[in-house]
């Protein structure tokens, strides 16, 4: 039994508290304040939100624990408070070890260094020696998968590219004690197979791993115990699949029967005669040192109005890569790309969030980033608090923000805000279910007025309900284009006799 193996990490009523109204720490926040005409009333209480509220548990040595809970339900939190990151304002804290802590998407990095760099770089700030990191940098590199990529800036780099860089990095640097918070969710699913197998692995060498992730099954497959947060506190601890099932009660879905899967509703639209977007022969070259590498190449596409298109293929196939070609960020070496009409692009966790500013002042920066007049920010500023469901956070900065929280927040800006062309690219790869059930019914809404959505998803069951089309890209061109049930079926075949060859030549 775990619980007579030794006790690594012991929490007793570990609790934070944050000011409601907490006065913001950078110079941009002070501008946007004087533009929009705050003062700040002196004397004025703040408020105490406490987003964890007695916290107790204990971990053990060698288990994997999983942490599961909705978005804003204190994940995130209770991870800086292991790390040290945050301090807890009340309770005790006892560690046995050295934690090693990968977030979101990737521990510390610099996007202008390459991924090579940005190893030495995160080894360093993690206290290990350069010899070290030595020893260890070709198993990272050919773990990661990034081959050439490797020794390219990180800001050609895809999330999943990044993330499975992150895990790489983390996990080969012999951790004590290795804390994932939803580090994994943009990565595909046979880097995350292979990222199960390494954290398997680890515990028999380490003291022990914790994983926060809203992946039901990755818990249930992998994980020893569960704990659920609900709300900054406790619900329950225990089996992964007592816990979880108990948990997935909670979630919303139809009066009729409970199921444990999201409750995704197809889309039904009219296919329209005008074209959104067309692509001809739209290539992407990036010179690697000696070689060229075409992210994209000779990819070619019409996108009518009324489609929902899902984007699909492993990490590095080139699919963040089309997104900014189709929102302009990137500029084709080879072929056009014809976009009628404004597009609003979500980017992996939100369009352009500054993590000093509350998420109110993110509202207003972000309609100023897409064009949007102030006035009509401001008529629809209540509808994206209510749709996001972050109400008790939005005076908080976006820094204390998760991952989930800051997803739920982007895509609530941009789909309110009504774009001609909505663009997401992996932004609700860290949603609960609730809320991607919410999104899947705000994206069939959105169709009757936007022109089309583009959806980048690694969730085949998500492309498949959602998407009136799909198309699938490997190594940078189109594999398959079209009906999405059948386009991914193929995908996930291709996917399985891949895996067959593979043990074969094991």
């Amino acid at each position: 039994m775990i619980s007579t193996k030794k006790v690594i990490i012991d929490a007793k009523n570990l609790s934070v508290a944050f000011k409601s109204n907490q006065n913001k720490d950078d110079y941009k926040s002070h501008v946007i304040d004087f533009f929009e005409g705050k003062k700040h009333k002196k004397g004025k209480r703040d408020k105490l939100f406490w987003p964890l509220k007695n916290i107790s548990f204990q971990g053990y040595q060698g288990e994997i624990l999983g942490i599961v809970g909705a978005n804003g339900s204190g994940k995130t939190t209770l991870c800086q408070v292991l790390t040290g990151i945050l301090a807890p304002d009340k309770g005790k804290l006892s560690i046995d070890g050295r934690v090693t802590a990968l977030f979101a998407h990737g521990i510390g990095r610099n996007v202008k260094l390459s991924g090579r760099e940005n190893v030495y770089l995160n080894g360093l700030m993690l206290g290990i020696e350069r010899e070290k990191i030595d020893e260890f940098i070709n198993d990272i590199h050919e773990f990661s998968g990034l081959g050439d990529f490797f020794d390219q800036p990180m800001k050609k780099y895809s999330s999943g590219m990044r993330a499975r860089l992150g895990f790489s990095v983390s996990a080969h640097l012999e951790p004590e004690i290795l804390i994932l918070d939803e580090a994994l969710n943009t990565g595909d699913q046979a880097f995350s197979r292979k990222a199960s197998q390494k954290m398997k692995e680890l515990v028999s060498k380490a003291k022990m791993v914790i994983v926060v992730t809203h992946s039901h099954r990755f818990a249930r497959a992998n994980c020893d115990r569960v704990i659920w947060l609900d709300q900054g506190e406790v619900r329950e601890i225990g089996e992964p699949d007592q816990v979880i099932s108990e948990y997935e009660k909670t979630v919303p879905a139809p009066k009729r029967r409970v199921r444990k899967r999201l409750q995704l509703k197809s889309i039904d639209t009219k296919m329209r005669d005008n074209t959104a977007i067309e692509a001809d022969n739209v290539g992407i070259n990036f010179n690697l040192g000696r070689d060229n590498h075409w992210a994209l190449k000779d990819v070619s596409f019409k996108i009518n109005e009324g489609e929902v298109i899902g984007i699909i293929g492993r990490n590095g196939a080139g699919k963040s890569t089309l997104c900014k070609v189709m929102t302009n960020i990137l500029a084709p070496d080879q072929g056009k790309i014809k976009v009628n009409g404004e597009t609003t692009a979500l980017l992996n966790y939100g369009t352009g969030f500054n993590r000093h500013l509350s998420g109110f002042d993110n509202v207003y920066l972000n309609g100023m980033l897409l064009g949007i007049p102030k006035a009509i920010v401001e008529s629809n500023m209540q509808n994206i608090v209510e749709f996001s469901g972050l109400e008790k956070f939005m005076n908080r900065s976006i820094k204390y923000y998760s991952s989930g929280m800051r997803a739920r927040l982007g895509f609530s800006i941009a789909a309110i805000l009504q774009p001609d062309i909505f663009i997401i690219d992996e932004a609700l790869s860290t949603g609960d279910m609730a809320f991607q059930q919410k999104a899947s019914e705000k994206i069939q809404e959105m169709m009757e007025e936007a022109k089309a959505v583009v959806i980048v998803s690694h969730s085949m069951n998500f492309i498949k309900k959602v998407c009136t089309r799909a198309i699938w890209l490997d190594n940078g061109r189109i594999v398959m284009d079209g009906k999405s049930e059948y386009v991914v079926d193929q995908y996930l075949n291709r996917a399985k006799d891949d895996r067959a060859k593979t043990k074969q030549l094991n």
